[in-house]
């Protein structure tokens, strides 16, 4: 098994953290305190084809590996987490759009969506429905000409400042077979959007709650087939949870590299405090626990790529540990800094409070364990996981 990057991965990364480093970390505690949209850096970002790694060619997307797209999100989510999670919303959505949406919607937010002129939200997640995605209750009524949606998402990224949003809603009875997706103009009439959340973290991207009261779309609209949604869904999550993860793993990365500079920089007691052997044993255990999310999580992508049949259940593992693991590294940063850790003139208190949501959302930590353990646990497990 090969571990290294090949050139063209190699350049991938390299660009990545050069734009991360020119448009993202001179700003990103700016966008957080003033909880700014940096619409200007998402269309910067689509210039570079950030915008739809994975998105096919047929829009203008990369169609690059889940792997490749991996070590991108991680050069970026080192300097900005917060953005570069909405940067992966998008690419999941842009990817939907490219994937399963018919000529007429391809054609008309296809292009601009891959290269970041426009952008989309994703909403799955409704009040009553979070982990349990299968229960949602919005829906979509066909009446022979037109579908009508009904009803209301919550915690939705973007919301109010994109440009289209991929809905998931019930086309039919209950359970996963009922649901159905589409690509819903934001500024359609009937769509209201709710106040601007507060939040502890992820503050350069809003987060509203939608209401559908009376939205009428064509039939174009609708994504694939009718009850096709909730198999959609879960093909984005398994890659959702590949991203999230990967911006844990750049967060963290941001974290040791600056923790590794103040460590050298700092002096106590007549000496660096790089030369303490009790933090220099610190600084080793975060970057352990770095580099085997870091691999759990490239694994995960690679297995998504080559459509292994346990691929989902390394997704929800490599979610489950590398975001554990990139918040914990995040927080052993903060604490080795003290109390400069806690200042937001550095960006560690920011990495923290951006990377804690990481164990919520994409499905909760506690669901990929579930997940996994179910996994693992069936009679035909056998050698399945190795």
């Amino acid at each position: 098994m090969d571990f290294e990057l090949n050139d063209e991965q190699r350049a991938y990364a390299d660009a990545a953290r050069a734009f991360a480093q020119a448009e993202l970390a001179p700003f990103a505690a700016q966008w957080d305190r003033e909880q700014t949209f940096p619409r200007d850096a998402l269309r910067a970002a689509g210039g570079l084809g950030f915008c739809g790694l994975y998105a096919p060619e047929r829009i203008g997307g990369l169609a690059l590996p889940r792997l490749d797209a991996t070590l991108v999100f991680e050069e970026l989510a080192a300097a900005d987490p917060s953005t570069t999670a909405f940067i992966t919303i998008h690419n999941m959505a842009t990817w939907m759009i490219g994937t399963w949406g018919g000529d007429a919607v391809r054609e008309r937010w296809g292009q601009d969506l891959a290269h970041g002129r426009k952008l989309a939200s994703y909403c799955l997640t409704e009040p009553g429905a979070g982990s349990d995605a299968g229960a949602l209750q919005t829906r979509a009524d066909w009446d022979g000409a037109a579908w009508t949606i009904n009803g209301g998402k919550a915690f939705i990224s973007g919301a109010g400042a994109t440009d289209v949003l991929v809905l998931m809603a019930r086309t039919g009875g209950a359970g996963p077979s009922g649901i159905s997706a589409f690509a819903v103009p934001a500024d359609a009439p009937g769509i209201s959007y709710g106040k601007k959340e507060h939040k502890m973290g992820w503050n350069s991207q809003p987060t509203r709650a939608i209401a559908f009261d009376q939205v009428r779309l064509g039939p174009e609209c609708l994504l694939g087939e009718q009850g096709q949604g909730f198999k959609i869904a879960m093909k984005g999550l398994d890659g959702g949870r590949i991203n999230i993860a990967t911006c844990s793993v750049g967060a963290a990365q941001g974290a040791l590299d600056a923790t590794r500079r103040y460590l050298h920089e700092r002096r106590q007691f007549g000496q660096p405090l790089a030369s303490l052997q009790a933090l220099q044993f610190r600084v080793a255990d975060m970057a352990t626990e770095l580099v085997a999310a870091r691999q759990m999580v490239r694994l995960a992508a690679a297995k998504l790529d080559a459509g292994h049949p346990e691929a989902s259940t390394y997704c929800a593992m490599a979610k489950r540990f590398a975001t554990d693991a990139g918040f914990a590294v995040c927080n052993e940063a903060l604490q080795l800094h003290g109390g400069y850790g806690y200042l937001n003139e550095f960006p560690l208190e920011r990495l923290v409070r951006d990377t804690r949501v990481h164990q919520i959302l994409e499905g909760s930590n506690e669901i990929m364990r579930v997940i996994v353990s179910r996994r693992v646990l069936r009679d035909d497990a056998g050698d399945a996981i190795r």
